[in-house]
């Protein structure tokens, strides 16, 4: 079942062929290697429910590490920079795997995250040269282990990067929102790099996609504000932790953020945008699901969740982040009522959960679901440039209308 399909090349002709190649390459070794990230132009999966291989083609010969992550089950493979030119069904999860992700993780590193249903092990990671080093080729066999065996990989692994990337000791409370400058207003384009988020029904769009083509469109209405500027937390395709996204907000003394979203749902009838503010009880389960689904994004990433320290018990810091979330309450009114009669809203379209992406205490922050990739129709307008414009131009307003209250109100 796992035996890899190759092509037969006569004996005269192969002879002619890595001559050829030897003539071709031969000068290349007296120069540096090639430059910019390796090439993923092929892969295959194939296997059953207790062993899988996995096979993925390679421009040049690439490095690799294998480690394993518990709760859920997985295997990470990690890259240098790789851009992977292959379609999703190429490594869509079969076999022993549920699911397969791969994609940037940072600068100069990839990643692929194998998650599977129940404990597995790698019995074979090798790379094999493929006729006249013209290409690699990585081949991973997994087969399934004890629970036990499992925990022993993982403890005896010298390997210490699945926990959330810190910087040290983060202070409980960080320069925010500034007084003087700009008002500024942080777009975080949800997802990105090894994690694409939802994907279209239709045109299998990702949502990482959609999400940064919006984060744009609105990031350039909110800067021809007066006095107004917006930062991207990610302006390109790559994975960032939620820690990591509140952090770059309250780093650039943020005075909103917007987390840009456009999930899934089981019920493809469901459609229309959502404005969600953080709260320790979900209005109702949709609310509790979704955020739930949201907040997975690190593990989908591979890296090891772990609570945040216990917070000082401060009077201030329960006032600030009180008046915060009186403030995230408000700028969601004022999308919802901007975007009545021109963008169509889920019914009760201001829902509240615990997204961890809202967790800034000092910056008030919403998340708009712009709409559900799992409805053909929502899918239709959200990859559309032109309803983008429009609605980050609404956004761009109700901003502005919000800004306009909370100075009257001695904000």
């Amino acid at each position: 079942m796992l035996r890899l399909l190759t092509k037969k090349i006569p004996h005269a002709a192969a002879a002619m062929v890595a001559l050829l190649c030897l003539s071709v390459t031969a000068p290349a070794h007296a120069v540096s290697a090639p430059a910019g990230p390796l090439l993923v132009f092929g892969a295959r999966i194939a296997g059953d429910d207790a062993r899988t291989r996995l096979v993925i083609d390679f421009d040049r010969k690439p490095e690799f590490k294998v480690h394993y992550v518990a709760n859920p089950y997985r295997v990470l493979i990690d890259l240098p920079e790789t851009a992977f030119g292959i379609k999703a069904d190429e490594l869509e999860a079969r076999g022993i795997f549920s699911d397969i992700r791969y994609g940037t993780m940072a600068a100069g590193r990839s990643r692929i995250v194998l998650t599977a249903s129940r404990p597995i092990g790698v019995v074979l990671a090798e790379v094999q040269e493929e006729q006249g080093a013209a290409s690699y080729r990585l081949v991973i066999d997994t087969a399934i282990v004890t629970d036990q065996a499992f925990q022993d990989q993982v403890e005896k692994q010298s390997w210490q990067e699945a926990a959330a990337p810190t910087g040290g000791e983060t202070p409980v409370m960080l320069p925010g929102s500034r007084v003087d400058g700009p008002f500024v207003i942080a777009v975080d384009a949800g997802h990105g790099g090894i994690d694409n988020g939802a994907r279209g029904g239709v045109t299998k769009t990702e949502e990482k996609n959609v999400t940064l083509a919006f984060a744009r469109q609105l990031a350039e209405a909110l800067n021809k504000l007066p006095g107004t500027r917006a930062i991207l937390t990610r302006d390109k395709d790559e994975f960032l932790s939620l820690s990591q996204r509140v952090q770059l907000a309250r780093n650039e003394g943020a005075n909103l953020l917007i987390s840009i979203h456009a999930d899934t749902l089981k019920q493809k009838d469901i459609r229309g945008a959502t404005v969600y503010t953080i709260s320790d009880k979900a209005s109702d389960s949709l609310a509790a699901n979704l955020a739930e689904r949201e907040n997975l994004s690190d593990q989908i990433a591979g890296i090891s969740f772990s609570d945040e320290p216990a917070e000082v018990a401060d009077i201030l810091l329960d006032l600030t982040r009180r008046e915060t979330q009186a403030f995230s309450i408000n700028l969601a009114r004022s999308v919802v009522s901007t975007f009545k009669n021109e963008v169509l809203l889920i019914n009760n379209p201001h829902r509240h959960a615990g997204f961890r992406v809202l967790t800034a205490p000092d910056v008030p922050s919403v998340l708009l679901e712009l709409g559900f990739m799992s409805n053909k129709d929502d899918e239709q307008l959200l990859i559309d440039p032109a309803w983008q414009k429009k609605v980050a131009g609404l956004v761009a307003k109700a901003v502005e209308e919000y800004r306009i209250t909370i100075v009257a109100n001695g904000g």
